[in-house]
């Protein structure tokens, strides 16, 4: 009878960390998203090819590397830095300035559009690490 007690008992622990591991995976998921950068524009920061977490959120200042929606097609991703933020807009340019398609072409993007500030490069593993 001890014996099946503890085994429930494990069972239930179990039970209980399996549960904590999928709630705290689900807030991540909901908070962080991956992208891969197409193009040359954020060379020599960011190369294509790179895969990138982002902190989803509108918690950004000047500096920040963001992907923001791109305002001319919004069903496509683009990584950019913020040249200069204001309350409604934000000013924002390729590292590369001769490959960039960026606010010099299509204008300030309205803050909505920002999905978030690039946290960290994961790949490639030589590489990685936290983004300035």
């Amino acid at each position: 009878m001890i014996k099946i007690l503890r085994l429930a008992k494990l069972g239930l622990l179990s039970l209980s960390v399996l549960l904590l591991i999928v709630g705290l995976l689900y807030v991540l998921a909901r908070r962080y998203m991956r992208y891969e950068v197409a193009g040359d524009s954020m060379l020599p920061t960011l190369a294509p090819g790179d895969k990138v977490l982002v902190r989803r959120g509108k918690r950004f200042r000047s500096g920040d590397i963001i992907v923001v929606k791109d305002p001319r097609e919004t069903s496509r991703l683009l990584a950019k830095r913020i040249a200069s933020v204001s309350d409604i807009e934000a000013f924002v340019l390729g590292d590369n300035p001769n490959s960039s398609t960026d606010s010099r072409h299509f204008g300030p993007v309205p803050l909505d559009l920002i999905v978030g500030v690039v946290k960290m490069r994961y790949y490639p593993f030589g590489s990685s690490g936290t983004l300035q």
